[in-house]
């Protein structure tokens, strides 16, 4: 369940009535707004630091996947059991089931 919080937002009545022409919960229609808004904002953010990425960051992109693949491919063989487990399938409209595909 999701924590929600009472807050008040003064918008003008032209705003008001044109979420009440399409939804009749306000909260609900109000709290997908804010949250297109924010993707769209992180989504900006993110596209500002790929085109001006930190300074610190060109050590990291000079190297290679080679250089640390193979550490991490050793080291995911040592923390993950691959003969454990359930196996799943995504059933699309049914989410995940047991069993392989």
């Amino acid at each position: 369940m999701v924590h929600t919080e009472r807050v008040t937002v003064t918008l003008p009545s032209n705003l008001l009535d044109g979420i009440d022409r399409f939804e009749q919960n306000r909260s609900r229609f109000i709290a997908q707004a804010v949250e297109r808004e924010l993707e769209h904002r992180r989504r900006e953010e993110l596209l500002r630091s790929v085109r001006a990425p930190h300074p610190g960051g060109d050590d990291l992109t000079s190297l290679g996947t080679s250089d640390w693949l193979p550490d991490l491919v050793e080291d995911a063989a040592e923390l993950v059991d691959l003969e454990g487990g359930t196996p799943v399938r995504w059933v699309c409209g049914d989410g995940w089931k047991e069993g392989a595909s």
